[in-house]
């Protein structure tokens, strides 16, 4: 990767894009620092401290903000009202049949889509701006002005910036996307979760200084496990289940066409981290009503037992979270692929898996196939989104640090997608042509 960086920074047009992306990074870790007028960002700083640990939804958000959630400050929202409007645009595209329509036709119908998404991004941005305001002055207490017209004039100007902020950090994505290098949003999402790496480090070494006996293996063992992690997902990252194609031979006058081999590549992360996403989401519902409901006053009765099953810091959770990604990866594989359209594409061209026969032994093999690379990769997402909590589980004082599996995952993910994108335009531009 380092390779790549070193020669595409010799080319004048990459390197162009390389500072433009790092542009609006530089802008993005500004707009992170800037405080929303009217909020006490102490008491906001501290009450997040307290609530968003133990890699629970609120923790997530704030990781993919790069502490902006925790801070308060204009771009708080960051990419997640976007992020969450594309996900949701991408399963209505299986379930409506007109945005189904759109979609198959092209480039036209994507722009159209892209439309829409980024009107419900709009719309999601609104709503999580006065969730969040509500909490901020609900939950947090951190809003000066809680009365009389003054209270309404706080409430229009925070939300606002938030929205602002949210919609110039889409805007920022979208810049980066065509004038810079790499997918805008990605990047933007890579650069919130690197942030909060030196804080990691900083709380590492505060534990050293305050028990060097104790903390000094735990921060060695910790160093190599998150390496080890790295090798790992990259590992996994790459890997694919090849099935191999056979081309029927066909003579047509004097020319012989067909006859090829190739194969059909399915990842094994084919899902990426959508399954967690999914999962992250159903189980963050309890937390909320917990933080609206507040602490059992009693250790006894449902709602204590209810909050107990729940807790981040139980085997309950743990289990069930588990189970639900190994069942959110296969909902979202069976959305995007399809054996019974895939048999008839190869049946169509004259293709066919060596063995098996067209039509439905074809799309029952494929089927077979995914069924087995759907259930590794939920696995391993599974054993990655599960190692924050046992690290918390282990050690309360641990149970800060964001550089979990699946903020490594995505980050691991985003580089390698960056590293292709620089290796296909630097073989653009270093083609050497037919007559060299």
């Amino acid at each position: 990767m380092f390779q790549t960086l070193k020669r595409a920074w010799s080319v004048p047009e990459i390197r162009k894009k390389l500072l433009y992306t790092l542009l609006m990074i530089i802008i993005f870790r500004f707009g992170s620092a800037v405080s929303v007028p009217f909020l006490d960002t102490t008491v906001v700083r501290s009450w997040m401290e307290q609530n968003a640990t133990n890699g629970n939804f609120l923790e997530y958000l704030n990781t993919i903000t790069g502490g902006a959630l925790s801070q308060a400050t204009l771009f708080s929202l960051s990419i997640t009202p976007y992020i969450n409007a594309s996900i949701i645009m991408q399963l209505l595209t299986y379930a409506l049949p007109p945005l189904e329509r759109l979609r198959d036709e092209g480039e036209e119908g994507r722009k159209k889509i892209d439309k829409i998404t980024a009107c419900v991004a709009l719309a999601l941005s609104v709503f999580m701006g006065f969730a969040y305001y509500l909490t901020l002055k609900s939950q947090m207490h951190a809003v000066k002005y809680t009365t009389g017209w003054q209270m309404y004039f706080c409430a229009v100007v925070i939300i606002a910036c938030f929205v602002a902020g949210a919609s110039f950090v889409v805007w920022m994505g979208n810049r980066i996307s065509d004038k810079g290098i790499g997918n805008g949003v990605s990047m933007i999402l890579f650069a919130g979760i690197a942030a909060r790496f030196p804080v990691d480090a900083g709380t590492l070494v505060r534990l050293i200084g305050q028990q060097p006996s104790k903390y000094l293996f735990v921060t060695i063992g910790y160093l190599v496990f998150i390496v080890f992690e790295f090798a790992f997902i990259v590992f996994m990252n790459e890997a694919e289940r090849r099935i191999p194609i056979q081309y029927a031979k066909r003579v047509v006058g004097r020319k012989q066409y067909g006859g090829q081999k190739t194969h059909i590549p399915i990842k094994v992360m084919m899902s990426g981290v959508m399954p967690i996403i999914f999962a992250m989401s159903f189980m963050s519902l309890p937390q909320t009503i917990q933080l609206f409901a507040g602490q059992p006053e009693q250790a006894s009765g449902f709602y204590y037992h209810f909050c107990k099953f729940f807790s981040t810091r139980s085997w309950s959770y743990a289990i069930l979270y588990f189970i639900l990604i190994i069942a959110f990866n296969y909902f979202y594989v069976s959305i995007q692929y399809n054996p019974v359209e895939i048999a008839n594409n190869l049946r169509q061209s004259n293709g066919g898996i060596p063995g098996i026969r067209p039509g439905k032994p074809t799309s029952d093999y494929i089927q077979r196939v995914l069924s087995k690379i759907a259930l590794v990769g939920a696995i391993f997402l599974g054993i990655i989104a599960i190692i924050p909590i046992f690290f918390s589980m282990a050690d309360e004082n641990l149970h800060s640090l964001s550089m979990g599996g699946t903020t490594i995952l995505i980050a691991v993910s985003v580089a390698l997608e960056t590293t292709r994108t620089l290796e296909s335009q630097l073989m653009m531009r270093h083609h050497k042509g037919f007559l060299s």
